[in-house]
């Protein structure tokens, strides 16, 4: 690629959670020497999914890996201050989710309950009169039953979290610059390099995407497709008058419409995907106040009456990426490009699943495969083949 600034044996494009815990997890390893290189084109983190997500935690997925993933994930959550920064608090929640199901989805809940059983996951099964016990303030006549993460699930400070797998990256000798790629030079089946906006060129021995929501761009640059969009999600910070009692016990609830709600210190967060239709692939933060108005507040409304009288005191948009195939992530080297890794497209599981992509990539680098949690069901061969690992729990 002719002359280069610098050389690197691992260049990750993008230092959100998912960029900085590959680079902290990398230069942490006894067998691994290299000089390790991580670009960001927003140093502020003000538009990256980490920042604006609802930022939370579960184990309540249908796909076993995912399990696996969260489980290693909410570990490595509570063991913070000892394995990643001590000064961190990143204010881990653990209240679970309850994912509510009416008679029409009980088969599909009852199954995912037994896998997660079967991986280890701590969830409760809850007929309708143990919810309308437990959460007396809740409209139980259309349930059939629900699913409570006792222990393991919850929500935290994602910036926080983020911010430390970056500093502590950076202390192992991680180098963190501000730029954007805008072209990749490759030679065969080989990656060499980057070139940046500014001019700067960087040459590398592996390129890890964990570009975000501009994966699939980065993939171009280099001659190669995923399937990987962005998908707008907004936010809404609500206040309801004389709650104390339904803050004190409401747990991350997702309700069969696919509304979700928790609490947030005084007030409450809510949101829910927004119908098909409705939901192009997007690159604007605008809020859309219709979907609070025309769905989300009668969906609220309709779980518990006191949500009646709320008033949204927040909004905000971030995104997804959004894997058309089987909302899953893309992990792994490219099949032909070889030092070509993706570390793309969770979906909205990125958050949750950060420390053990972080750890798997690293060993995939390092080692040739994955050591511990075996990530290849996840590998670009299904990209290529179009089959799909489909997960159930999208939220």
């Amino acid at each position: 690629m002719g002359s280069v600034d610098a050389n690197y044996d691992v260049i990750i494009v993008g230092g959100a959670v998912i960029g900085s815990s590959i680079a902290w997890h990398l230069t942490g390893r006894d067998d691994f020497t290299g000089r390790v290189l991580v670009i960001e084109k927003d140093p502020n983190y003000e538009f990256c999914s980490t920042a604006l997500s609802a930022a939370s935690i579960r184990q309540q997925f249908s796909t076993p890996v995912n399990i696996e993933m969260s489980a290693y994930g909410i570990d490595f959550l509570r063991n913070l201050k000892r394995d990643l920064d001590p000064d961190v608090d990143i204010a881990l929640h653990e209240k679970g989710y309850l994912i509510l199901a009416t008679d029409q989805g009980r088969d599909i809940l009852k199954q995912n309950h037994a896998t997660q059983i079967e991986f280890g996951a701590d969830i409760v099964w809850m007929e309708p009169d143990e919810l309308a016990a437990k959460y007396p303030w809740m409209n139980t006549s259309d349930l059939s039953a629900g699913c409570w993460g006792r222990t393991g699930e919850g929500w935290f400070d994602a910036y926080c979290l983020m911010q430390s797998f970056r500093k502590q990256a950076r202390r192992r000798g991680a180098e963190y610059i501000d730029g954007e790629v805008v072209e990749l030079t490759r030679q065969g089946d080989q990656i060499t390099g980057v070139i940046l906006k500014d001019g700067r060129r960087f040459g590398c021995g592996t390129l890890i995407n964990a570009a975000g929501t501009g994966c699939s761009k980065l993939a171009a640059m280099a001659g190669l497709e995923i399937p990987v969009e962005p998908r707008k999600r907004c936010i809404f910070v609500f206040n309801c008058r004389d709650a104390e009692d339904i803050s004190a016990s409401c747990p991350m609830l997702i309700d069969p419409s696919g509304l979700y709600v928790r609490p947030e210190g005084e007030f409450f967060i809510t949101g829910i995907a927004p119908p098909k239709d409705r939901d192009p692939e997007c690159w604007d933060f605008e809020v859309d106040h219709s979907l609070f108005d025309d769905i989300i507040w009668p969906g609220l409304y309709e779980r518990c009456e006191r949500f009646e009288a709320i008033k949204v005191v927040n909004a905000w948009a971030g995104h997804y990426s959004y894997n058309l195939l089987d909302q899953n992530a893309i992990l792994g080297r490219h099949t032909d490009v070889k030092n070509f890794v993706f570390a793309n497209g969770f979906s909205g599981h990125g958050l949750q699943q950060s420390p053990a992509v972080g750890r798997g990539i690293a060993e995939l680098v390092t080692t040739g495969s994955y050591q511990t949690l075996d990530l290849s069901v996840f590998g670009y061969e299904r990209i290529r083949d179009n089959t799909t690992v489909f997960e159930l729990n999208v939220i």
